[in-house]
């Protein structure tokens, strides 16, 4: 039996492929004249540049990190 926290863990890279998957799609669908490089180029870039999500996925203000403690 796999510890919590090694399920959690494949789930989350099991959805980050799924994203990858569908996003590579959805290239392929937006951009019909292009080959698998330039898609692969697009698909890099958006991983990358994450548009609409620069900063992260979660809400709140950007900060650097370590933080310091007060």
């Amino acid at each position: 039996m796999e510890h919590p926290a090694t399920l959690r863990m494949r789930l989350a890279l099991e959805m980050f492929e799924a994203g990858v998957t569908l996003m590579r799609q959805n290239l392929r669908r937006r951009n019909p004249g292009l080959g698998e490089a330039e898609i692969e180029v697009l698909l890099g870039r958006w991983l990358q540049d994450r548009p609409g999500a620069e900063f992260g996925d979660s809400a709140g203000v950007p900060c650097s990190l370590p933080r310091g403690r007060a």
